[in-house]
């Protein structure tokens, strides 16, 4: 069985940065039998046996920005390249660190089982895709937890962690780690990735029974930027599930209760959070992104949102966004789309590089709202017309006394 300590360090999430629900259920390690049959639901909700007849995800490399990846896990060996920590100098010198989060969720997205034919252990949605991990979280049990969400010199390793998978070639970057306030560098390193080509997929937060003034769940960031693949959880009937944030910035759901994945040493976790939904979406778009490698991260998240499943009235709601991802039918509608494309041309084209203030479009007017002036200049046309009706009435009474005057004249 896992010790209470190491469940404590999966379930327990970094209050500022990583989004894992404060109740997930840490369970036994399972025998190897038992792994895949807990995978079952996910697998069928995400039609996975048939997306696999397209692909498998090879030759996508999936950036995992999260608490690091354990490279030897059987169920990962082979398909993970160890990147930057960006946490460095925030735990003691020769401390190691757990990798609970990252393994976890780097199984879910390109875990390839082992044994004969790969038929034991964890199976990830994009089981041919290569992981790059980039450590920019610590785990709360970690002993620079506290120096590293105070510290200002780590404020901006999220940016920092995105601009660097980028140029190490990653495709998709997975953030399942959610703060609460937004920085212009991450917002920043957001618009150079996906004017680069890559998908960024982000997890919507676990505050979904803390509503705010305007009875929405809070947002959280990076996945409330504009271009990223904001996903919400979703429970076993595929509702949103009760801790999911609910706002405006989801896009899509996929499931994110009772996830069987992998843990550092061999072990394997069932937890809950939409940090498991947001990897496997990440492996949704790594299959696109396998299939059509030069599709652009617009229609990529079309894609996704096109074909979701289970769609709630309308067409829309704000707590499983267009619906629950499905990986097949995904791939189709991505081969509908891959003979379009929505690059502007001609010279009223923006470049994703550069602010808007400073593009091409120039500087914007900002109109400030005098609404005391809008008062008096109102109400002095109100009565400029009931002086104008005024004297309509007056030159009516006159006209008709002058035609009735001379009417009697003429008599």
């Amino acid at each position: 069985m896992l010790s209470r300590r190491a469940a404590k360090a999966l379930s327990a999430a970094p209050a500022v940065l990583l989004a894992v629900l404060p109740a997930a259920l840490p369970a036994c390690a399972h025998a190897d039998d038992d792994v895949r049959g807990g995978q079952r639901a996910v697998i069928e909700t995400l039609d996975l046996p048939a997306a696999w007849r397209v692909t498998k995800g090879s030759g996508v490399t999936v950036a995992v920005l999260d608490s690091g990846v354990d490279p030897a896990h059987r169920d990962l060996a082979g398909s993970v390249t160890v990147g930057r920590d960006f946490t460095a100098g925030a735990n003691p010198p020769g401390v190691a660190p757990p990798r609970l989060h990252g393994t976890y969720m780097a199984s879910l997205i390109a875990g390839h089982g082992h044994g004969p034919g790969g038929r034991k252990g964890v199976i990830g949605v994009a089981p041919e895709a290569g992981v790059l991990s980039v450590r920019v979280i610590l785990e709360d049990e970690e002993p620079g937890f506290r120096e590293f969400n105070s510290a200002e010199r780590f404020e901006d390793v999220v940016a920092r962690g995105i601009r660097y998978a980028v140029d190490q070639g990653a495709d998709v970057v997975n953030m399942s780690i959610s703060k609460e306030l937004a920085t212009r560098e991450e917002r920043a390193a957001i618009r150079y990735a996906i004017s680069r080509g890559v998908v960024l997929v982000a997890a919507a937060g676990n505050d979904g029974d803390r509503k705010t003034a305007g009875d929405f769940a809070p947002y959280s960031y990076p996945a409330s930027f504009p271009g990223v693949v904001s996903v919400g959880a979703t429970d076993r009937r595929l509702r949103r599930a009760t801790f999911s944030n609910w706002n405006s910035s989801v896009l899509v759901a996929a499931p994110g209760v009772d996830i069987m994945g992998a843990g550092p040493g061999d072990e394997y976790w069932v937890g809950r959070g939409t940090s498991q939904a947001t990897a496997l979406v990440s492996g949704v778009a790594a299959l696109i992104k396998a299939k059509y490698p030069q599709m652009s991260p617009p229609l990529v998240v079309q894609a996704l949102a096109d074909s979701a499943d289970d769609r709630p009235p309308g067409g829309y709601d704000t707590g499983t966004g267009f619906g629950v991802v499905n990986a097949r039918r995904a791939l189709a509608e991505a081969a509908r789309l891959a003979t379009h494309t929505e690059t502007a041309t001609g010279p009223q084209a923006q470049d994703p590089a550069r602010p808007l203030a400073g593009g091409p479009a120039g500087p914007i007017r900002v109109t400030a709202r005098d609404h005391r002036r809008v008062t008096i200049y109102a109400a002095v046309a109100a009565g400029a017309a009931g002086g104008a009706l005024a004297s309509l009435a007056v030159i009516f009474f006159l006209v008709r006394r002058v035609r009735r005057d001379h009417g009697a004249h003429d008599a």
